[in-house]
C-alpha cells in the first residue's frame, strides 16, 4: 500500500536527480589540416607506391573526416607505419590470423606544436575482403578497403 511518506520520498528522489551530474562526453576534435607520411612503407617493399598510398589515405581521410574540418583548426599527422597483405586471398576465417591484411599507423592531432591527441591504431581485415582473387586490382583493392577501415578508425577516436 502506498503511503504518504513513501510518496513523498520518491517525489524528493526524483526531484532531486536533476542534481545529479554526469561525466560529460568527449567532444570532437576539430581539424584544420590533413598529413599522411608514409616514408616507412617504402623499405617495407611498397617503394613507389609509398606516396600514392599516402595521398589515397588523405583523400579517405578528407571524405570521413569532413564533418570536424575547420579552417585553422590543428593538423592531423597521419604516419602508416605498416602495410602487410596476406601472401593468399581467401581461406581460414576472421581471427586465424593466416589471411588478414594489416595496417599500423599512428594518428596524432597537433596544434602549434603541442599534440592534443595520439593514437596508435591498427586494421585488420580478411584478405578476401578486396573482393574476388582473380580481379586485376584485387591488391589496390585491399588496400584501399584497409585504408578506408583505418580513416573509420581515426574518426571514432576523434570523436566524429
Amino acid at each position: 500500500m502506498t503511503t504518504r511518506r513513501v510518496f513523498l520520498t520518491g517525489s524528493a528522489v526524483l526531484a532531486a536527480g536533476g542534481l545529479v551530474s554526469f561525466p560529460a562526453l568527449a567532444q570532437a576534435v576539430s581539424i584544420g589540416a590533413i598529413k599522411v607520411d608514409a616514408r616507412l612503407l617504402g623499405p617495407q617493399g611498397w617503394g613507389e607506391n609509398a606516396p600514392r598510398i599516402a595521398r589515397a589515405m588523405e583523400q579517405e581521410l578528407a571524405r570521413q573526416l569532413a564533418p570536424l574540418r575547420q579552417r585553422g583548426g590543428p593538423t592531423l599527422h597521419v604516419t602508416l607505419q605498416g602495410l602487410w597483405l596476406a601472401a593468399s586471398v581467401g581461406g581460414g576465417s576472421a581471427g586465424e590470423g593466416a589471411s588478414n591484411d594489416n595496417m599500423d599507423s599512428l594518428a596524432e592531432v597537433v596544434d602549434r606544436g603541442r599534440v592534443l591527441f595520439s593514437r596508435e591504431i591498427r586494421s585488420m581485415l580478411l584478405s578476401s575482403s578486396g573482393g574476388a582473387w582473380y580481379r586485376q586490382d584485387v591488391d589496390q583493392r585491399r588496400v584501399a578497403a584497409l585504408l578506408e577501415n583505418n580513416a573509420q578508425w581515426i574518426k571514432r577516436y576523434l570523436g566524429a
